[in-house]
Formats: C-alpha cells, sequence, structure tokens
C-alpha cells in the first residue's frame, strides 16, 4: 500500500485558487480513478475535478465555503501501488478538471452516491432536465412528505440556515459592490412596441422550426448596437486600479440568465456585427449554456454593457443594477396593451417599458435620457433598427 497526495490543480487563465463547493466524497470512501472528487468555482465557472487515482480516502481538506490554493494539498488517497522503503510519498499531476455538465444539486449527488446510483442513467424531471430527489425514489423522501412543522394548527415554527457560498455568494459581493462603489442614474421610458411587435410576429410566422425564438430582446440588443455608436461613453468599462476609463468600439454584450445557481451573464461577441437571426441563436445557445452549466470560461466574461430582462415576469419598470466593471446596464421589462393617446383620439398600443441604470461618475443624466431615447426612437420604427 502507499499513499498519493492530490493538489488543487491550475484551472487556467491565471487563477490562483478556487472555493469548495461540495464534495462528492468523505474519508474512508473507496473511489476510482476519474471518480468526481469535488466541485469547485472559480470567478469563471464551476469545475468538477476527477480523481487521478483509484484507491481509498485517507483525508481531505477544506470544507463547502473555504477557499484552497492552486498547488495545495486536496486528498490523500491510499492505495495498491508500492514503493520502496523510505521512499516520499508520491504526488501525482492534478487532472483536468470538467465543467459541470449533470445537472443535479449537491444534495442530490451526494444522495446518488450513497444509494449507489448512476446519475449518467437517469432523465431528470426537473428544469431543463435537472435531475431532483423524486427522481432516484420515485416519489419524495420521507421527511420531504411530511408536513411543516406546527406548534399548533395554522402555527409554523423552526427556521431553515443556508450558507451563502459559490455563485450566491460571488453574486452578493458583486452586487454589494455595485451599490457601495458605483453612484447609479436610472431612467425609465416608455416605448410604443406595436410595430415591432408586427414585425416580430411576421418574422416569427416564417422561421423553420429549428429557428431560435424572436423575443423582444434580439431586437433590443441590434437596435442598442447601433446607438452606441453615437454614445461611446456608454459602452465602457472602468478600469479603477488605474483610473481609466476604457470606451469599446465593438458591443460585447452581457445577456443576464437566471440559472440553477444564481444569476450568470453569459456575452455575446460582436453584437455589432451579428444579424437578428444570428443574434437570436447566440442568445439562446449562452442561456442554455448556463442553464446546463456548461457556459465555457471565456463566455462568462468581457463584457461592455449588459442587457437584462425578466420577459413575462418583467413587470413595469425595475432598477437594474450596474455589473462591474461596465458603466451601463438597460432592462427590458413586460409588453402589455393599454389604452393610450394617439394623434388626438383613444387607442390601444402595445407599451413596453426600458429601465436603465447608469454609472454617474462617467455618464451625465443628459446622455443617458438622449441614448435611451435614441434606442426607444429605433424600436418604435422598426425599420430603422437595421439602418447604421
Amino acid at each position: 500500500m502507499s499513499r498519493v497526495i492530490f493538489k488543487v490543480p491550475d484551472l487556467g487563465e491565471g487563477t490562483i485558487g478556487a472555493e469548495i463547493i461540495a464534495w462528492h466524497i468523505a474519508p474512508g470512501d473507496l473511489v476510482q480513478e476519474d471518480q468526481a472528487l469535488v466541485e469547485l468555482m472559480t470567478e469563471k465557472a464551476n469545475v468538477e475535478v476527477p480523481s487521478p487515482v483509484s484507491g481509498r480516502v485517507i483525508s481531505r481538506r477544506g470544507e463547502p465555503g473555504e477557499t484552497v490554493a492552486v498547488g495545495a494539498e486536496l486528498v490523500v488517497f491510499e492505495t495498491e501501488a508500492g514503493t520502496a522503503p523510505g521512499a516520499p510519498e508520491p504526488e501525482v499531476a492534478p487532472a483536468a478538471p470538467t465543467a459541470v455538465g449533470t445537472k443535479a444539486s449537491p444534495a442530490t449527488r451526494r444522495r446518488a452516491r450513497e444509494a449507489g446510483i448512476d446519475l449518467g442513467s437517469i432523465r431528470g424531471s426537473g428544469p431543463e432536465g435537472r435531475i431532483v430527489p423524486t427522481d432516484l425514489t420515485g416519489s419524495p423522501p420521507a421527511a420531504e412528505r411530511a408536513p411543516a412543522a406546527r406548534d399548533r394548527a395554522g402555527v409554523r415554527s423552526g427556521t431553515e440556515e443556508i450558507q451563502i457560498i459559490g455563485l450566491r455568494r460571488q453574486i452578493a459581493q458583486r452586487l454589494s459592490q455595485a451599490a457601495r462603489e458605483i453612484p447609479h442614474f436610472s431612467h425609465v421610458e416608455e416605448v410604443d412596441v406595436t410595430e415591432l411587435e408586427c414585425l416580430r410576429q411576421h418574422l416569427i410566422a416564417r422561421q423553420s422550426p429549428q429557428a431560435a425564438p424572436l423575443s423582444y430582446v434580439p431586437f433590443v440588443l441590434a437596435a442598442l448596437a447601433r446607438v452606441l455608436t453615437d454614445f461611446p461613453q456608454c459602452n465602457a468599462t472602468y478600469d479603477a486600479a488605474r483610473g481609466v476609463l476604457v470606451r469599446h468600439r465593438a458591443v460585447h454584450a452581457g445577456i443576464a440568465v437566471q440559472g440553477p445557481d444564481g444569476l450568470v451573464v453569459p456575452v455575446v461577441r460582436h453584437a455589432e456585427s451579428l444579424p437578428l437571426e444570428e443574434l437570436a441563436t447566440e442568445i439562446g445557445r449562452l442561456a442554455q449554456a448556463v442553464r446546463n452549466r456548461t457556459a465555457r470560461r471565456e463566455e462568462l466574461s468581457g463584457s461592455t454593457i449588459t442587457l437584462t430582462s425578466l420577459g413575462k415576469l418583467g413587470g413595469l419598470a425595475s432598477t437594474p443594477l450596474i455589473n462591474p466593471p461596465e458603466v451601463a446596464i438597460v432592462g427590458v421589462n413586460r409588453a402589455v396593451e393599454r389604452p393610450v393617446v394617439l394623434r388626438g383620439t383613444i387607442a390601444v398600443r402595445r407599451i413596453m417599458n426600458l429601465s436603465s441604470s447608469f454609472d454617474h461618475r462617467f455618464i451625465d443624466g443628459y446622455d443617458a435620457a438622449a441614448m435611451i431615447q435614441a434606442l426607444r426612437d429605433r424600436l418604435e420604427h422598426p425599420a430603422m433598427i437595421f439602418r447604421d
């Protein structure tokens, strides 16, 4: 028997450490080579680290929520391979981590492992094919079927503590930074999208069944990419370390997507050069990658402005927080039909509000309002969306 020390692997792109999200093994477990050991999170993505050897787990370092440095001892194995007497304990080269693809929570993974169930053989019944506890048993565990504890009829008692780790902690930190460091200037503009809706329905009727859905987002992004030519101060990022505002000619648009672990912002590269159909396809592809946890690190960074939408949940208005180091964000709200005064008469029109926020340190209120009004004009006259 011999002991093998496995260290935290190099996760790429200058990463010096990672946060432990969930262990898939415990001391005493017998593991096989390439079996998942631990789920780690970097600033870019979640990665699942496989075992480099087969053997018994002697010890592991770190608990969920803790940050471990690249090169630090992570797991010690006892293997069958023998070593010469007095030889030092061997260290193995870190195995290449893989993006988390199997759609299941750490608790579901642990339950499956304890029950000896291969998640790859299960078809998930949750959103986007996510594996949920009932998929493992065919019915909810007894504890989950039990009603909430009550002291007396109609009165609930007890609490639940949820550790804020991983992506949720990163989201909390980034939003706190945005609210603390950026003086937000918010602007809400009413947009009549009646003609845009007619165009959208016309194009949808002529789409192939395989085409990406045409929501309002691709139209807004196509118009925004052209408007930003006249408002370069809004397509910018702030390098706080150097005290420099960097204006970008290319429009790398972040698209806020609700993933299984929270809000993630993948990036549509060079939105200014993509036709409408390709914008819709790329937005759909990136959203699916986020929901499947297969988005690559390079797809989750480098945005110059963000577009966010809650779709049918969008409400009448919102106050989106800027995604640092960007200086502007545009929010798309729900489109609804309502009566308005049009050329002196009452008419039913489809109305949608754009809710936007700007970094007031670098963008004056006048310029922010002018940019959104220019965007409104293009959306209200859809032919202008496609003119440079």
